[in-house]
């Protein structure tokens, strides 16, 4: 069936053939190509085609999914009798179940998202085109050795959604994106790093050549790395990597680990964890933002809202199972894939930007590390004690001295996050609008 809309209602009605008292359904299809570039040759190219449907059949407070990527009926009823068996059999949860009829979204203007890109799919000669002129560009910035990679690729999809409680709705997505990892040194002395841009519409993608040559110049100014100082410093987050740290609050702060009691923000509901001028918008709205969407996976019409309004932590990120669990509502938050139930999950979100540059910042900290990336993960998710591998550029007296590698930084999000200063610097395409951010106090281990 090429008709997703008549996909999702067989389902549904294969369900309830089968004995679901209630279901909903979910049917992806699309096609992605990717080149890959390496000295001057295609390293690979895949081309990709498919359709995948998913299927969740309630029965009483039990429930259960499958996914296929086979569209026949036979499989359709298979699938059916198959999640049928299995809900019968699943431990009951009070708190699941499709959203009542009076909640669902009635009504959307796909065309104001702009989340599909009318002109015709690039060729595989225009994506190997842009892989080549990127890794150019890279090689012919002085220092740099070799190019590990440069790709090009394309993606669309089309997305439909159906339940038994009667809501259907979908929308199609594009994205195109191109990225260069440049390498630099030898031996032991090597550098990486890497630049890259991802659009929704081709017009808006960044120039090749201009990817290639930042990926090239980052590579270059990280040779000559060395450990920075043990101690207490203020710390820099380049905005490449700043929209970690906020994640983490959002991490903190969604329903599943709030139901769980895992989060080391769940009693912070109505307290301060951000400075007071700070305050962090999700708006599932934006045009041409990957993230956007018009309703989640459960039906419900999304909106803006507050996360943190003024440094004050304003909700949880809640679907319909916590959200009932938890005595609220849900925030339409739901997302899903084909093969599970809905969760929590955020789209689009923004931090309040500042009114300095970077180079503003790196004057205001003085003596500290502007971290440019970061490697490992030791979160611990009920105390918010943080501990991460950085690498990025040691500064004294507001200039930048010298590369550093090998060191880790650490502190507690709760007083990091309390200390933020945010930078005007923000990259507005992206699905999360994080600036560079400054955080006192860390604590650096280095030599």
């Amino acid at each position: 069936m090429s008709d997703l809309s008549a996909l999702t209602q067989a389902l549904i009605t294969a369900a309830q053939k089968a004995g679901a008292d209630t279901a909903d359904a979910i049917a992806i299809d699309g096609t992605s190509i990717s080149i890959d570039v390496r000295a001057g040759k295609i390293e690979q190219a895949e081309r990709s085609e498919g359709t995948d449907i998913g299927l969740r059949v309630l029965v009483g407070q039990r429930q259960a999914c499958v996914s296929a990527s086979d569209t026949r009926q036979e499989t359709l009823d298979k699938m059916a009798e198959r999640a049928v068996a299995m809900a019968k059999e699943a431990p009951e949860d009070p708190h699941i179940g499709l959203a009542s009829v009076d909640q669902l979204a009635t009504a959307w203007d796909i065309d104001t998202l702009e989340l599909s890109d009318s002109t015709a799919e690039p060729s595989p000669a225009d994506l190997e085109r842009d892989a080549h002129e990127a890794e150019a560009a890279a090689l012919a910035v002085k220092g740099v050795s070799q190019v590990q990679v440069a790709s090009a690729g394309y993606g669309q999809r089309r997305i439909h959604l159906a339940a038994s409680n009667g809501f259907s709705g979908g929308y199609s997505r594009t994205d195109r994106g191109l990225s260069c990892v440049a390498i630099a040194g030898e031996s032991t002395g090597m550098e990486r790093d890497y630049d890259g841009d991802s659009r929704i519409f081709q017009a808006d993608l960044r120039r090749a050549a201009d990817i290639g040559t930042l990926a090239g110049e980052r590579t270059v100014a990280r040779l000559g790395a060395r450990k920075p100082k043990t101690g207490t410093f203020p710390v820099l987050f380049d905005e490449r990597i700043s929209s970690s740290l906020i994640g983490h609050l959002l991490t903190a702060v969604n329903g599943s680990m709030i139901t769980r009691g895992s989060s080391w923000l769940s009693d912070a509901l109505g307290t301060q964890v951000l400075p007071a001028h700070l305050s962090v918008t999700e708006n599932p709205h934006r045009p041409r933002v990957s993230g956007s969407r018009p309703f989640d996976a459960e039906g419900l019409p999304t909106a803006q809202r507050a996360i943190v309004q003024d440094g004050i932590l304003q909700g949880w990120t809640l679907d319909l199972a916590t959200s009932r669990k938890l005595g609220m509502d849900s925030t339409a938050n739901a997302a899903r894939g084909t093969s599970a139930p809905p969760s929590p999950s955020l789209s689009n979100v923004s931090l309040t930007q500042g009114d300095k540059t970077r180079a503003d910042l790196l004057a205001d900290m003085g003596t500290g590390l502007l971290v440019k990336s970061m490697i490992g993960n030791s979160i611990n998710p009920t105390t918010g004690d943080y501990s991460r591998g950085a690498s990025g550029f040691w500064v004294e007296q507001g200039e930048i001295q010298y590369p550093v590698n090998e060191c880790t930084i650490a502190g507690n999000l709760c007083d990091m996050l309390m200390t933020l200063t945010p930078a005007n610097d923000a990259r507005t395409h992206l699905s999360r609008v994080v600036p560079s951010l400054l955080v006192q106090g860390m604590t650096l281990a280095g030599e």
